[in-house]
């Protein structure tokens, strides 16, 4: 791991898991239960560096890099999905897009109030029609005098019952590629929240309905210039997808280190079950399948840093990560279902949780099969120079 970790990303990783374990963890099945969420730890967070990760020093931020943020991803989301993914909503989505596309007067209004912890912010690209066709969105904007009115809707958004900052991608005009960024705050004139989604999985980030209703944005919180989003929403997706890459990672892991103690203690024919062939192999593959997968999340991460979100390399590296991690997190989350037989089936053990919370992996920021065809297309127009 040295490949890609240097002294700083070593002592965070060590500093984010005892945080996580002492602050995190113990709230994590009773919060899932409740749908709950954990803004406590939240909060916390900013007092550690850590909800503006990658944002500038001098506007309360970190300025470390995807390989750091993605780091925070593992270590949290192998105690906590949930609020590991309300984490990345706000620190990736909001703080994240702000900091590289915002102005710097939106940048000094509103980075040191998400790097404190202050404000909790979410990201509002998906609508009810429009999920893995991004770039169909029907939420209309249009300038009126010094406002901006913005009318529609948009669902599954994380955070969205809590957060007080809106990074909002609308259509201002009729080709599909007109496509603008505002910042909504929560009190604006003609914005509310509508339901709270109950789900499978991810149960304690809160996520919920949007609603515009003539909603009123002043002029100075378009982000750039009208029509100018389309290309940055593009490269932002691609941190959303390695760093979420980094909660499945953490996800994989904990499914491999309870079930192994697990099959190690438990006994059937007066054997541990963990010399069983088929239980052996399960937890062989596991490991093997979650090193290949941290291995490919954390160069995809490294590839950003040094090559940028525009690099053909880094778009490979990291919608492969986002699409092999997913897929093998959910099925070594289920193995581990396997693994526990009946106790693994109960809400009295973890493992039922972690395949929860792993199955969304397959389908936000990009569902398994968007993945593929984002692969497919970059074959179709060269062969990959990785090769």
């Amino acid at each position: 791991m040295s490949l890609f970790f240097n002294e700083t990303h070593l002592a965070l990783k060590e500093s984010v898991r005892r945080f996580a374990e002492s602050e995190v963890a113990p709230q994590a099945a009773r919060l899932d239960e409740e749908q709950g969420f954990n803004i406590e730890a939240i909060k916390k967070m900013g007092s550690l560096g850590l909800l503006g990760i990658t944002a500038d020093e001098k506007f309360g931020g970190s300025a470390m890099d995807v390989v750091s943020a993605t780091l925070v991803m593992e270590e949290l989301g192998a105690v906590c999905a949930s609020t590991t993914l309300s984490y990345l909503a706000h620190s990736i989505l909001a703080v994240n897009n702000l900091s590289t596309n915002g102005s710097e007067e939106q940048k000094a209004k509103y980075l040191p109030k998400l790097c404190s912890g202050e404000w909790i912010g979410a990201m509002a690209m998906s609508e009810p029609a429009a999920g893995s066709d991004a770039m169909g969105l029907k939420l209309q904007a249009k300038r009126e005098g010094n406002k901006y009115v913005l009318n529609g809707t948009k669902m599954w958004i994380t955070n969205g019952p809590h957060a007080d900052f809106f990074w909002v991608y609308a259509k201002t005009g009729p080709k599909k590629s007109d496509i603008s960024t505002f910042i909504v705050e929560k009190t604006f004139k003609g914005f509310s929240v509508g339901k709270k989604l109950n789900k499978l999985g991810m149960r304690a980030s809160p996520t919920s309905e949007l609603i515009f209703q003539n909603c009123e944005v002043p002029v100075e919180n378009l982000v750039g210039e009208e029509g100018s989003s389309g290309s940055h929403m593009k490269a932002n997706l691609l941190v959303e997808r390695i760093t979420i890459a980094g909660i499945s990672l953490g996800l994989s892991r904990s499914a491999i280190s309870y079930t192994t103690k697990y099959a190690k203690d438990r006994k059937q024919f007066d054997t541990p079950i963990f010399s069983f062939q088929m239980v052996s192999k399960m937890l062989a593959d596991a490991t093997a399948e979650y090193l290949a997968g941290r291995s490919l999340t954390y160069e995809a991460a490294a590839s950003v840093d040094k090559e940028g979100l525009y690099s053909q390399n880094a778009l490979m590296l990291g919608t492969s990560a986002k699409l092999f991690v997913a897929h093998r997190a959910t099925k070594i989350c289920m193995d581990a279902i396997q693994i526990l037989g009946g106790y693994g089936y109960t809400k009295e053990y973890p493992v039922e949780r972690y395949m929860r919370d792993a199955k969304l992996m397959e389908i936000g920021a990009g569902t398994n099969e968007v993945m593929r065809l984002i692969l497919a297309r970059q074959l179709d127009k060269e062969i990959y120079p990785g090769f």
